[in-house]
């Protein structure tokens, strides 16, 4: 595997510098680069939403820009895994990869507020502030000077719900002792050690095996990467705690997005607002999809005490605005519930 995963990241190195070469012989950084193909990673298949969306990104922009620019998805992590692309993208092996939340928190923990238990309301909510630029354009460009990406936006992760091999979870108390996968994220650790179960931190790729084998009892995680990962094969019992609204980002290396010329740019920003939309929109009905598909195959999917859930959690997100400025960009966001 890691020689499948060095290969695609010398083929993606290889088209990256084809991007330098359409420079027509301007700086890479100046906003003169004529065109190219953006390599882009992520880690879900192609049956995904994220995958679907953008695509249909990458169809757009290559007819806006009479072909000047394209973008290539690398699906299915072969590119590697976030934590790996993530560093291609902060030196150029890769122009564009998906971050989940948790991750973009270990480069900058301000991420980590827009991650916590009961922060949007709704998906409708958190995409009405993943799409305002006067919101989120601190956070947004909080990685350059210090890792050359700039965030573009988001995507949502839906609700994150407990799954378990077990059936009965319909309380915290029901947690106790039980061992859940989390992202290797401290604020998911807090979660899960909020709702009474024992975090263990996996990469996405080991869940599978390590619940099929015992080494873990569950994990969390929303209903559209729980059916189409299989987890739902194997943990078959999907508690709806719904305690967090998780976020997806897309990264660019900030070089490769200033090398497109202004009217590229603006190209660019206009199909990408378009793609946030359409995913959204291509998720709420995938839920639903694989909602009936987890069910029709045998999953039950379990209303829990959500009051007591509620509880357990909101200290976790009392923790994270105890610095004034998060309760100010709290406060500011809850104004844009719809």
């Amino acid at each position: 595997m890691a020689n499948v995963r060095l290969l695609s990241a010398i083929a993606a190195l290889g088209v990256t510098l084809s991007l330098t070469a359409c420079d027509a012989g301007g700086d890479q950084n100046s906003g003169t680069a004529e065109g190219g193909t953006l390599v882009l990673a992520l880690d879900q298949s192609e049956e995904h939403p994220s995958f679907r969306a953008l695509e249909d990104f990458a169809d757009r922009l290559a007819q806006e820009t009479d072909g000047r620019w394209n973008i290539k998805v690398n699906a299915n992590g072969t590119l590697g895994s976030q934590q790996d692309t993530v560093q291609m993208a902060e030196d150029g092996s890769v122009d564009l990869m998906v971050a989940s939340g948790t991750l973009l928190e270990n480069l900058n923990p301000d991420f980590a507020l827009y991650g916590s238990p009961y922060f949007f309301e709704s998906i409708e909510h958190q995409m009405s502030v993943l799409s305002d630029d006067t919101l989120m354009n601190e956070l947004y460009t909080s990685l350059e000077d210090s890792d050359g990406l700039t965030v573009l936006g988001g995507f949502t992760q839906g609700y994150r719900n407990v799954y378990t091999t077990e059936a009965g979870v319909t309380t915290p108390a029901d947690l106790d002792g039980l061992k859940l996968r989390v992202q290797e994220s401290p604020l998911m650790i807090d979660i899960v050690n909020a709702m009474g179960a024992s975090p263990t931190p996996l990469s996405y790729g080991e869940v599978y095996t390590s619940v099929q084998s015992g080494i873990i009892d569950g994990a969390e995680n929303n209903i559209v990467s729980y059916v189409t990962t299989g987890h739902y094969q194997v943990a078959p019992y999907m508690s709806m705690t719904q305690h967090q609204i998780g976020t997806d980002y897309l990264v660019i290396n900030t070089d490769s997005l200033n090398s497109m010329s202004a009217a590229d740019r603006k190209i660019f920003d206009a199909e990408w607002d378009e793609t946030m939309t359409l995913d959204t929109k291509l998720w709420l009905e995938e839920t639903e999809t694989m909602k009936q598909t987890a069910l029709d195959d045998g999953a039950t999917l379990t209303e829990v005490d959500e009051a007591a859930f509620r509880k357990r959690l909101m200290p976790v997100l009392e923790a994270n605005l105890e610095d004034p400025k998060n309760r100010e960009i709290y406060e500011k966001i809850q104004e844009k519930k719809p």
